[in-house]
């Protein structure tokens, strides 16, 4: 889309802005509200959201509100937007950032801004913490303790969905960063997955599983040789293959192998077996169950490391681990949550050589769908749930647009333009929405 459909005449002069938003006030306490932002000052900057893509993490804050390590204890006097992964284009930049940024630009924000001066020390970040930035808003206000922090990212790719989903895939690139492994006689870990090594993503066919394996075989700098992805739902794992296929992973050098473990009988030996009796160097767990992390152990080669992705919300989760292994077969484990600054540069990096991360959306919605999707999002099927914040659509699975396009023009031509790409969301059918569908 072009930046001159959000002029920069149509922002001159403006001080002060109206938004519509949807905050936190306590547990499930969400509320769709429109209020004034107040004047920017010189050392912040005024945003126009676009797109954002609704998060698992948005779902534990807002069911735990005041109780998440990120919220503020007075969230009921003092409410927050919530949503994280966003994008949209910058309105009006302060005094002090004019040398850097500029109206009409294309963003995205890393969340994990480790600010210490921020409203909660380093865990302060956009979307949990600050009443008047997050990405379930029409306008924001970006705060010196994101831009201070080089958080705010300019992105020059097509559209906005991608930006959107750089913070997901930052996540993912910041474990594949921080996966190490050990060299004998030597105590520096040697950072990074193996390469040309063998690696496992079990219950990898969610939405950070898709942008895993979008990653892994995109990756010029590293890769495995073996790449073996797990599930027990086959109808996932025929989806992650029909978006992903192995054809296209042997293109680029790698084996990929798609296997439904409840399928067989003993999964651990199956897996095994896939990797030629050696075990794997990497292996990334993407469900926090206590099985599927025993079985990512067991199949850990010498030297291998299990990488917990998954980040529970039971604070008392726990699974066995062979300590045998830990001691002779120098067996590790670690774990991330989220990427860092590096990791979103290089995820929009990714982005603008042609990574399309349209594989892991499978809904679109506009900022009223918002609340409902939100608290109800671990019942809600698919993958990522993206909402075009000035928008007033309900929640729609993109599977059901050709369905809905019988009787809805509107429908009809998003079925037509997700054809092209596969039934996936794309640049085009996001400008067709932008353009066509009903304001908030």
């Amino acid at each position: 889309m072009e930046s001159s459909q959000y002029s920069k005449s149509h922002y001159s002069n403006l001080k002060r802005m109206k938004t519509k938003a949807v905050r936190l006030y306590g547990k499930k306490d969400l509320r769709l509200e429109e209020f004034e932002l107040p004047q920017i000052k010189d050392d912040e900057i005024l945003a126009k959201v676009v797109s954002d893509s609704i998060c698992m993490s948005s779902y534990k804050a807002a069911t735990q509100g005041e109780d998440h390590k990120r919220v503020p204890n007075d969230v009921a006097e003092n409410p927050v937007i919530i949503g994280h992964e966003f994008s949209g284009e910058i309105v009006e930049v302060g005094s002090k950032w004019q040398d850097k940024f500029k109206a009409g630009q294309k963003y995205s924000i890393q969340p994990a801004i480790y600010y210490e001066d921020g409203p909660l020390g380093v865990l302060s970040a956009p979307g949990y913490t600050y009443p008047n930035i997050g990405g379930d808003a029409t306008y924001v206000i970006i705060p010196k303790d994101v831009l201070e922090q080089d958080c705010l990212l300019a992105y020059d790719g097509p559209g906005f969905y991608p930006a959107s989903l750089a913070e997901p895939l930052s996540c993912v690139i910041g474990a594949m960063h921080a996966n190490y492994h050990t060299k004998a006689g030597s105590y520096v870990h040697q950072m990074e997955i193996v390469d040309g090594g063998k690696m496992a993503i079990l219950a990898g066919v969610g939405p950070m599983g898709l942008a895993a394996i979008n990653y892994v075989v995109n990756r010029e700098d590293r890769k495995p040789s073996l790449l073996v992805i797990t599930d027990i739902d086959q109808a996932r794992l025929d989806w992650a293959k029909y978006i992903f296929p192995v054809e296209w992973a042997k293109e680029k050098g790698i084996e990929l192998v798609y296997l439904n473990t409840g399928n067989v009988e003993d999964p651990v030996a199956a897996l095994k077996e896939l990797s030629g009796g050696t075990g794997y160097n990497d292996v990334f767990v993407f469900a926090p169950v206590a099985p599927v992390v025993e079985q990512g152990d067991a199949i850990l080669g010498f030297d291998g490391c299990l990488n917990f992705f998954a980040g529970p919300s039971n604070t008392e989760f726990s699974a066995k681990m062979n300590f045998y292994n830990v001691h002779y077969a120098y067996t590790h484990i670690v774990g991330t949550s989220g990427g860092n600054n590096d990791d979103m540069v290089e995820a929009l990096e990714c982005m603008g050589k042609g990574l399309d991360p349209a594989g892991l959306v499978t809904h679109i919605g506009g900022l009223n769908s918002v609340i409902d999707t939100t608290l109800d999002l671990p019942n809600v099927p698919g993958g990522k749930k993206l909402v075009y914040t000035h928008k007033n659509l309900s929640l729609t699975a993109i599977a059901d647009f050709e369905k809905l396009g019988k009787t809805d023009p509107f429908y009809a031509e998003l079925a037509n333009l997700v054809a092209k790409t596969k039934g996936l969301w794309n640049v085009e059918a996001e400008e067709y929405l932008l353009k066509n569908a009903p304001e908030i």
